[in-house]
């Protein structure tokens, strides 16, 4: 039987609560809890969540062997006798870190289809879900469910606007969504960049964005900035162009005596200085034969 549709991201909220501590959620008295030998239990495969904090982890099973666990999993029943998490992945591997035999755990019968469907809406609940993760799951639901954006909000609780700003996260290179899945990146400096169609562009504005610790304001000024520049003579790369790589060039100019141009950034591109005859070549010449001498 498929979960109904709308909602049930909300409905389910208390019950898929997973925060950073170990807290106590009132369940319905309906749903019996079960204590479950935690060496017959299996992580979920298709977990859409594959990042976990370590030292969140550490905390988590240090409150979990003081007070216990205080919040049931979400299991269903496997082959052989054994049973496949669904919700709580966090508590299940925080309670093997502390040395727990058994776990209280609330065990559903679901078809294929509500496990994974149930597994993508807990885990988009969760606040602390990397971004990424985040629009993946959405995908994975609305391609293997046949949702449509409007419904994936309404069953995990968010808005329209929400899930489509998270989806369009996914049209970004792999470069870009590395540094999102990181924590380097933020979601608003990343959907910042999406309409840049120059792809080594954008990730070079994104890699300077983590080096530089650039606001998300920043970085959109410079996107401005390189839409700007792309409809003038000279070509988009000047917007990479640091405040560095614009006083080097301004002291060419003046050694020089002529003309630079440098096209590209810190990491590549080229130096064009211009000559107008042979006698100014012959001078620029002189100068760098000079300044080789000199070792400068």
């Amino acid at each position: 039987m498929a979960v109904p549709k709308g909602g049930l991201g909300k409905g389910l909220s208390a019950l898929f609560n997973d925060s950073e501590t170990n807290v106590s959620v009132q369940i319905s008295d309906d749903i019996p809890t079960q204590e479950i030998d935690i060496s017959l239990i299996d992580r979920n495969p298709n977990q859409p969540r594959k990042t976990f904090n370590e030292e969140s982890l550490k905390e988590m099973a240090n409150s979990i062997a003081t007070y216990g666990v205080l919040q049931p999993l979400l299991l269903v029943k496997s082959d052989g006798g054994r049973y496949l998490i669904i919700a709580g992945e966090r508590r299940f591997r925080a309670s093997l870190m502390a040395g727990l035999k058994k776990v209280p755990a609330i065990v559903r019968e679901l078809t294929p289809q509500q496990i994974q469907e149930i597994s993508l809406i807990e885990n988009l609940h969760r606040e602390d879900l990397n971004a990424i993760e985040a629009a993946e799951g959405m995908r994975e639901l609305m391609e293997n469910h046949n949702l449509t954006q409007e419904e994936v909000a309404a069953r995990i609780g968010k808005s329209r606007p929400y899930v489509t700003n998270t989806l369009r996260l996914l049209q970004l290179p792999d470069e870009v969504t590395d540094l999102v899945r990181s924590g380097e990146l933020s979601p608003g400096h990343a959907r910042s960049l999406i309409s840049i169609d120059d792809k080594d562009v954008l990730v070079q504005m994104a890699r300077d964005a983590v080096r530089k610790k650039q606001s998300v304001r920043d970085l959109e000024q410079n996107v401005r900035l390189y839409f700007t520049r792309k409809s003038n003579v000279g070509g988009p790369r000047e917007v990479m162009q640091s405040l560095e790589i614009r006083d080097m060039l301004n002291d060419m100019k003046r050694i020089f005596a002529t003309k630079v141009k440098i096209k590209g950034n810190e990491s590549k591109g080229r130096i064009i200085i211009d000559y107008f005859n042979e006698d100014d070549l012959n001078r620029i010449h002189a100068l760098v034969q000079y300044l080789k001498k000199s070792n400068i």
